[in-house]
């Protein structure tokens, strides 16, 4: 079983507080960002960064419905990981600063793959689909913080 990772980024234009903070505001801006590949979302503890307890359906193809529990935390300033209670599934959001006024987001997810040729195309297709979906959701992020 290999690893598999998906990595997309994208410059924001605003400040990395901003955008970072309205990536940790699980209870209010983030489930605004989600695009249609998301559902059931629910914050069942906290709801600000570290210490948030966050679940969601991820269907990444019409057959493959994820059910996440998410555990999030903040290891390092402008960092927020989370780790799905449910696989291995991890993902790190990664925001500095870019320049004035401007932030690069990054957003990185590794999960164990299958093995064998299932592994095969898991780890050839798995990244482009999922990179597609955090893809739309920073489109949405950059609408929701460059007003």
């Amino acid at each position: 079983m290999a690893q598999v990772e998906a990595t997309t980024e994208r410059i924001v234009a605003a400040d990395a507080e901003t955008v970072f903070d309205a990536l940790a505001d699980y209870s209010g801006t983030r489930e605004k960002l989600l695009p249609e590949h998301f559902s059931e979302y629910e914050v069942r503890e906290g709801g600000d960064g570290e210490g948030t307890l966050v679940h969601w359906k991820l269907q990444a193809t019409s057959k493959r419905v994820r059910d996440c529990l998410l555990e999030v935390s903040e290891p390092t300033d402008g960092e927020l990981v989370e780790k799905d209670r449910n696989s291995s599934m991890v993902t790190t959001w990664r925001v500095t600063p870019a320049g004035e006024g401007r932030s690069r987001v990054v957003v990185t997810t590794t999960w164990t793959g299958a093995g064998g040729i299932g592994g095969f195309f898991e780890k050839t297709f798995a990244p482009k689909g999922l990179g597609r979906i955090y893809d739309a959701m920073l489109v949405k992020l950059a609408s929701e913080v460059e007003k």
